[in-house]
């Protein structure tokens, strides 16, 4: 069994960013990612604190708007018109979720689609149904193709099982897994059977954010397990998705939760706000 590193590989492609990055400062851009936090809720203060850290850490200058519970919509959209026209931010991201009062689709689909380095506007989501490379692509599951590619897993013929359908990671999992010549199946809450089909699987991604969801039984020897949940324990530990002791006896490659995919999103995140922050060159 093989552990798929995503900590260790995130650092090394950090360390990639920092000269990337130092090439734009010698051209006269400073890359920046403006971040929008809604509320008080502790889990995306906390996703948004890490966040600033990997920009300072490779050079990126971060912009945090940490907005009242109360704000309007209205006054959440003025804010990203305002970021979207404004030349020296390349990168904007909303971080979810939102108080209940406002409309996450009309959030996100008011980023201009060159800004959206979480590629959730539906135009970089056309972009990657297109197997284009020309938008921005949704950082999670970017994270997982960028892990599979550094630890030379082949995707062409294989049969691969998304567990989770949303639009953050889900179903452009799915789609990425497609372009890259894999055969998909999509499974999600209303599945009859699981097993049935993570049992013939070679590849799981488990992105469903329920605990002990994928446990030996549903799967093969040998397969190769992507765990995308993030639970937190009542006694405060971090565990994905998968029955880890159980399903690392039969996998082939595995990653562990944390320091898995969690690592490689944020890295990702940083690489779309660079690709903006270049495509201003142009």
């Amino acid at each position: 069994m093989v552990l798929l590193d995503g900590k260790a590989l995130s650092a090394k492609i950090k360390e990639e960013l920092k000269e990337k990055n130092q090439f734009l400062k010698n051209k006269g851009i400073q890359s920046s990612l403006a971040v929008i936090l809604v509320g008080d809720d502790m889990a995306s203060q906390a996703y948004v604190n890490s966040k600033a850290k990997a920009c300072e850490e490779c050079g990126i200058k971060s912009l945090v708007y940490h907005l009242n519970k109360n704000t309007t919509q209205n006054e959440l959209l003025a804010l990203i018109h305002t970021l979207n026209h404004d030349d020296s931010v390349h990168g904007i991201l909303v971080q979810l979720p939102l108080p209940s009062h406002i409309c996450k689709d009309l959030v996100l689909e008011s980023i201009i689609s060159s800004k959206d380095v979480d590629g959730f506007h539906p135009i970089n989501v056309g972009y990657l149904n297109l197997g284009l490379e020309s938008g921005f692509l949704p950082c999670t599951p970017l994270g997982v193709m960028r892990l599979l590619k550094a630890y030379e897993i082949k995707l062409e013929g294989k049969d691969a099982v998304v567990i989770g359908a949303s639009n953050i990671v889900g179903r452009p999992m799915a789609t990425m897994l497609l372009n890259a010549g894999a055969s998909v199946s999509i499974c999600h809450i209303k599945t009859k059977d699981l097993k049935l089909y993570t049992q013939r699987a070679d590849l799981i991604v488990v992105a469903a954010g329920s605990v002990n969801l994928l446990g030996k039984d549903g799967v093969k020897e040998g397969a190769i397990v992507i765990d995308v949940g993030i639970n937190r324990l009542e006694n405060g530990k971090i565990v994905g998705d998968v029955n880890f002791e159980e399903v690392s006896q039969k996998a082939s490659y595995i990653t562990p939760v944390p320091g898995g995919v969690g690592p490689m999103t944020i890295a990702m995140l940083l690489e779309n706000t660079l690709k903006s922050a270049k495509n201003r060159l142009h």
